[in-house]
């Protein structure tokens, strides 16, 4: 719609579990069909060690950047749909999972909830995001 703020966000994407390269292009497609979003452009990906400490295999991770008109809560909620389509189940934190979406940062907005904190408590410990949003600068508003 015309006049709708329009908002870049960084969008964390993981997967470990079953084809971790196909559920990534899934969710950059799905990323860029959402009502009022654009996909504008991701990082390359890479190849982490879980996080948490538990036995697991080791991730695929990518970061991409939308402009979007969803406010954050809705980008959220969608970014939990598209993992579930991906097969994602929650049942503990730090799990195997086939996709998991994180909204990273979200313009300048900081949010504080239960379950949505903006920018992501894990950036600053999280070496490969940092070196994925390094990457994709260059898509950052000034």
């Amino acid at each position: 719609m015309a006049g709708e703020q329009r908002e870049r966000a960084f969008v964390a994407l993981g997967s470990n579990v079953g084809d971790r390269e196909g559920h990534l292009r899934t969710a950059l497609a799905a990323l860029g069909n959402l009502p009022g979003t654009d996909l504008i452009a991701a990082s390359a990906i890479e190849e982490t060690t879980p996080l948490g400490g538990m036995s697991q295999p080791p991730y695929l991770n990518q970061m991409a950047v939308l402009e979007t008109t969803l406010p954050p809560r809705a980008l959220l909620d969608a970014l939990h749909d598209i993992e579930h389509q991906a097969g994602r189940v929650r049942t503990s934190r730090w799990e195997a999972r086939t996709l998991d979406l994180d909204i990273v940062r979200y313009g300048d907005q900081r949010i504080d909830e239960p379950d949505l904190i903006i920018p992501h408590p894990g950036l600053p410990n999280r070496d490969f995001w940092l070196r994925e949003l390094a990457e994709l600068r260059s898509h950052e508003r000034r």
